[in-house]
């Protein structure tokens, strides 16, 4: 996993919806998938589709070695009364700095209050996390599984 092309994801994200973006294509991956799928779940993107350099697929394309180099995802932001509703992505754990949290951290960060250095959720603001099981979830599902993580990018 390369915390450095998920600080790519997070800055590309924000600055295509600062640029009032339709649609935009980020460089396909299962980490990449894993946070669009989430962030799709949370309301922040319409859709997530995997696609080329060219556009989407129109139908599915299996990725094989000749063109995993071309292959993208695809995703549709989505805009509330003229406003990005994602409008701010960061990166909580650097590539210098991992930072994992057991379910009590998580607990104080959503309840409004800081734990070891990291800043409390805000209104309207999700934490994403990489649990040891390799899926992605947001702060408030991980503590309904009453499981930790590294925490990877806060959203809002």
């Amino acid at each position: 996993m390369s915390l450095v092309n998920l600080g790519h994801f997070c800055s590309h994200m924000q600055n295509a919806s600062r640029a009032r973006l339709s649609i935009t294509s980020i460089m396909s991956s299962k980490l990449h998938l894993g946070i669009a799928l989430a962030l799709q779940d949370q309301g922040f993107i319409s859709s997530v589709t995997r696609g080329d350099t060219a556009g989407p697929d129109a139908e599915e394309t299996p990725t094989t070695q000749e063109n995993i180099s071309r292959r993208r995802l695809w995703l549709s932001l989505k805009y509330h009364d003229n406003e990005p509703v994602l409008s701010k992505m960061k990166l909580v754990s650097k590539p210098t700095k991992r930072i994992h949290m057991g379910v009590q951290g998580l607990q104080e960060l959503a309840a409004g209050r800081p734990h070891d250095f990291v800043r409390p959720l805000e209104a309207g603001e999700i934490m994403l996390l990489l649990t040891d099981r390799g899926v992605i979830l947001e702060a408030r599902q991980a503590i309904g599984m009453r499981i930790g993580g590294q925490l990877l990018c806060r959203v809002r």
